[in-house]
């Protein structure tokens, strides 16, 4: 069971595997917008869409490719494999495909047939149900086992040749919320069932993006399930990142705790003030209607400067970054220890962990 959340006292179910796998769903769940429009493609960029099926798993995979428009395979470019949260789809998150695409970055946003969009439809009496079987830990391996198999075909013939352009030496995980733990399994997150450790790692993913994660509750030790994951790691999220279910919570510290329990050294933290849990994935006006705006464009840039810092070593893009968005973080980056206006902020900053943008 890969559980993210602990029911309630009163919504215990009598069976505690049960129970804590159906968690899953709830804390990871991101409120679901209206489906994203069909994005416009640039001179910088090709939108394309794939229908894959995974013959072995009888399991349709599609997905929606944003590719730079002067990648070649004699200048071969980084590619971000990207997870979405529960109810969501390939169309989502466009604002990070089409950013990153316009400035040299495929990005393969991968549809997971058994935690997507269809859980909203039929029946609304029947979508507790839907949810509930979408939690179930044969779905969170599934989503794994979706970004695996999207990578092989991506660098298959099966992309219509775009593959051999794909620098295999920059491949990135990159996910929000339900698709954040999937990216974090991805990336090396274990659990052990049964004596037996879960290990869905993709040794071909060098580094990972994870919005707004929530915690692997359920695991005593969140430390022993993400100490393994050995690649460089962003982080965002904002002070208001909360899920509100009834009988479940999740919200900032959740995701401040995934930090803190990954063990490797290069790892980035942005905390922006305000915000929902939901800004984060295509809905245009959630957390603020201004700072919805500002925090997407800030998170697709993070991620640029963040491919500069991992794969050419090179901090520049990344300190203009914290130069510009310094007036929307919770904490000036800098600012280690001085407590920000917000009271919220200043409780969280006597944790030892300056909110904002660090380094650790």
């Amino acid at each position: 069971m890969l559980s993210l959340s602990t029911p309630s006292p009163a919504a215990r179910a009598p069976d505690l595997g049960r129970r804590r796998m159906n968690a899953l769903l709830l804390a990871a769940l991101a409120t679901p917008g209206l489906a994203a429009a069909e994005p416009a493609a640039t001179p910088a960029q090709r939108v394309l869409d794939f229908d894959w099926v995974d013959a072995t798993r009888a399991r349709p995979v599609p997905v929606r490719l944003y590719w730079p428009a002067a990648a070649t395979p004699a200048q071969p470019v980084p590619l971000v494999v990207f997870s979405h949260g529960i109810g969501g789809s390939r169309q989502g998150y466009s604002y990070l495909g089409r950013h990153w695409s316009a400035h040299g970055v495929a990005s393969l946003h991968v549809q997971h047939v058994g935690s997507d969009a269809a859980l909203w439809r039929g029946n609304p009496f029947g979508m507790l149900g839907r949810l509930q079987a979408a939690a179930q830990e044969a779905e969170a391996l599934a989503r794994t086992a979706d970004l695996r198999f999207a990578l092989d075909r991506m660098l298959s013939d099966d992309s219509g040749g775009l593959g051999a352009a794909v620098d295999r030496q920059r491949l990135v995980a990159a996910g929000h919320s339900y698709g954040a733990n999937t990216t974090l399994l991805a990336v090396g997150a274990q659990v052990v069932r049964g004596g037996r450790v879960v290990d869905c790692r993709d040794a071909r993913l060098r580094a990972a993006i994870v919005l707004s994660a929530p915690p692997f509750y359920g695991e005593p030790d969140p430390a022993a399930v993400l100490r393994s994951i050995d690649v460089p790691t962003v982080h965002v999220t904002c002070t208001d990142d909360v899920i509100h279910i009834p009988g479940y919570h999740s919200g900032l510290q959740d995701r401040l705790a995934v930090f803190d329990a990954i063990a490797h050294p290069r790892k980035l933290l942005a905390v922006f003030e305000g915000g929902s849990h939901s800004m984060f994935t295509d809905r245009a006006r959630t957390g603020g209607a201004a700072l919805n705006a500002q925090a997407k464009r800030a998170t697709a840039e993070l991620g640029l400067a963040f491919f500069d810092l991992v794969f050419a070593q090179d901090g520049s893009a990344l300190a203009q970054w914290q130069a510009t968005w310094r007036p929307i973080l919770s904490v000036a980056p800098g600012d280690a220890g001085r407590a920000p206006s917000g009271g919220r902020a200043t409780q969280l900053v006597g944790r030892g962990r300056a909110l904002g943008m660090m380094a650790s």
